[in-house]
């Protein structure tokens, strides 16, 4: 009986709180509520794999983009004879046969991108450079003969033409508005294998690497993770539109091999560059005639600046459009055209965009006050026409000059200079120099460029000095009091 009478008790006396629990969460907590998911109990079949590569909510279709470049990007192959024999007695004299080469014919490969339907093809400068013949494979299998309609080495850049119609071509995109992190394909030709696709993110923007070996070379690569391997050089960077963003050009590795890095010319410079050789047979190069630096924090401080950003001055040329425009040595340059410049590669892309003639703005620091003037872009000769095929080349005191190529740096372990390829009468045959000579520095400075020669010698009314490599490897120098006129 008392058992009952327990239970009894505890039964109302659950229900009474039971009851009053129902009163207070009705009466004083009707506005509060509470949810709550247990991520535990979800079971192994409700889970969905996903790929890192890949966002899940408006996933990016890279098979769209792999399908309409493919098509378009060709596998280049090159040939040239090449021998040794008689470039350098003194190499002959210690090596004997073993440098006495046989002429023989050497065989390069590397990629191209068709970007009109008849037949134009972009593709590496590197990858003709000293080519005899250049041929063309397209994915269907079809085999071209390549033109080279003309070629840039200062931005590694080439343009070929095939005689052929109805091609399938890529269109450009914009390479200004790549962000980081944004998906792109790489396109080409690795260890020969053709039609070969890499996928990869953008990493960086604006890097310069220092691998061009002219004084005028414009650097400022896109770096993507998509792996590249020897043969992509020239291939296609592409978005996932398909559209053309960027040249594949180089690695950064240890070993040769891709190790995680890799760069592309972005296609706001290939544009440029294709219409000019298009146009003129000659890129229309734009100078600003300045000698610029990175900005250092040493330099930030110096010249007042509120970021360390931006291109040092290092010298102004005479007679240059920087000269003109009233640009010093000191000045930080910091916006070209109303666009920022963090660093020297961004100014250097920013300048290779226009051509001599054009009309811009800069934006620049000196003593911690930011100015903005006008200026007239000039080129390499300092004035403001069209400069024709061939301009590299000029006759300086009697003699043809010319750039050299980068196989003859690489030959002689230098990394400027001009070849004497013709001998008239004039000062230079006078001092015995003859066909074949490297012309080093005039006047102490340096010289790439006929140009060169020229500026640095009043219009070649003034010769102080000269120095240079002759045709048998061995160096000269010559100075003369006074000048010699």
């Amino acid at each position: 009986m008392k058992t009952k009478q327990f239970f009894g008790g505890l039964l109302m006396a659950i229900i009474g709180a039971l009851i009053a629990l129902f009163a207070y969460t009705k009466f004083f907590e009707k506005d509060t509520k509470v949810s709550y998911t247990d991520t535990s109990s979800i079971s192994n079949g409700n889970l969905k794999p996903i790929l890192t590569s890949y966002q899940q909510a408006g996933s990016v279709d890279l098979i769209y983009a792999a399908d309409i470049t493919v098509h378009a990007v060709v596998h280049v192959t090159t040939s040239m004879t090449y021998s040794r024999q008689g470039i350098n007695p003194i190499l002959e004299w210690f090596y004997g046969d073993a440098y006495r080469q046989i002429p023989r014919e050497v065989k390069g490969y590397g990629s191209g991108v068709i970007i009109s339907a008849d037949g134009y093809i972009i593709t590496n400068n590197h990858v003709i450079e000293n080519a005899e013949k250049v041929t063309v494979k397209l994915n269907d299998n079809r085999e071209f003969e390549a033109e080279i309609v003309g070629r840039d080495p200062n931005t590694d850049l080439a343009l070929l033409k095939v005689k052929a119609e109805g091609l399938p071509f890529i269109t450009y995109g914009n390479s200004d508005n790549l962000r980081l992190g944004e998906w792109v394909l790489a396109v080409g030709n690795p260890f020969n294998l053709t039609s070969t696709v890499t996928a990869g993110i953008v990493s960086a923007k604006g890097r310069n690497l220092g691998i061009m070996d002219s004084n005028y070379s414009i650097e400022s690569f896109i770096q993507t993770d998509a792996a590249l391997n020897v043969g992509n050089s020239g291939g296609a960077l592409v978005n996932t539109n398909g559209q053309l963003v960027g040249i594949t050009t180089a690695i950064l590795s240890p070993s040769g091999a891709y190790a995680g890095n890799s760069f592309a010319i972005p296609v706001s410079i290939v544009k440029k560059v294709v219409e000019d050789l298009r146009l003129y047979g000659e890129v229309q190069r734009a100078f600003l005639g300045v000698s610029i630096g990175e900005v250092t924090p040493e330099v930030a401080e110096k010249a007042k600046l509120k970021e360390i950003k931006g291109a040092y001055i290092n010298e102004v040329y005479e007679n240059s459009a920087a000269k003109d425009a009233g640009l010093k040595e000191g000045d930080v340059i910091i916006k070209f055209n109303e666009v920022n410049v963090g660093s020297v590669a961004e100014l250097l892309e920013q300048v290779g965009r226009y051509r001599p003639g054009d009309k811009v703005t800069i934006t620049y620091v000196r003593s911690g006050k930011e100015n903005t003037v006008p200026i007239t872009l000039k080129n390499i000769e300092n004035t403001t026409g069209i400069v024709k095929a061939g301009a590299g080349s000029a006759v300086v005191f009697g003699a043809k000059l010319e750039p050299l190529t980068s196989e003859e740096k690489k030959m002689y372990r230098i990394d400027y200079g001009v070849k004497v390829t013709e001998v008239n009468e004039g000062r230079f045959k006078s001092l015995g120099i003859r066909k074949g000579y490297i012309i080093l520095s005039v006047n102490g400075k340096k010289v790439n460029t006929a140009a060169d020669v020229r500026n640095y010698t009043n219009n070649g009314e003034n010769l102080t000095a000269i120095e240079g490599i002759q045709s048998n490897g061995t160096y000269f120098s010559y100075q003369f009091s006074g000048g010699l006129k």
